[in-house]
């Protein structure tokens, strides 16, 4: 399990993609359950939202997995899914812990003028970080130029986001 854990870090790094993986689903959902079990603990100790967390971890793993049955789908690209998918999770299980603190100092302590300025940089260079990673990762799926790769991972955070708030949004 080690070397599946390294190979993650090395996509964090740039330095490998989807294509390294195998292609084994029960990888896939070893990751989907370590994806949730850091998101889940990450976020019992610092939540990153109000109200149903839980829910909301699920219907973010079941969007993840249906954008990406969607994406490869159009793409005529579907045999990756398994490998591009675990690429994904397996990433984004390594960014989580950064990823959740941040969003709970920003919006659980915005009072707090010291932590604003260097936690909000945080939070933009883990965005950058983030869309980088995961363009490559669907520039590995679908072969198109890094540009279009990038604006569809923008594309997902932002329909992921929309939906969040259509289903979770608490009127005023």
């Amino acid at each position: 399990m080690s070397a599946i854990v390294r190979l993650f870090y090395e996509i964090a790094l740039l330095r490998k993609g989807p294509q390294d993986l195998p292609a084994s689903v029960p990888l896939l959902v070893a990751t989907i359950a370590a994806y949730f079990a850091v998101n889940a603990a990450m976020s019992a100790l610092l939540p990153p939202t109000a109200g149903p967390w839980v829910l909301q971890l699920l219907l973010d793993i079941a969007f993840t997995l249906a954008w990406y049955v969607g994406l490869l789908t159009l793409f005529g690209r579907r045999e990756r899914f398994v490998q591009t998918v675990t690429a994904v999770f397996g990433f984004q299980m390594l960014v989580a812990p950064l990823w959740i603190t941040t969003a709970h100092l920003l919006l659980r302590e915005p009072q707090n003028n010291t932590l604003l300025l260097p936690v909000t940089l945080l939070g933009l260079v883990l965005l950058g970080w983030v869309l980088a990673v995961n363009g490559r990762i669907v520039q590995a799926a679908i072969e198109q130029p890094l540009p279009l790769s990038i604006g569809i991972v923008l594309l997902q955070v932002f329909a992921a986001q929309l939906l969040l708030l259509a289903l979770f949004a608490t009127p005023r």
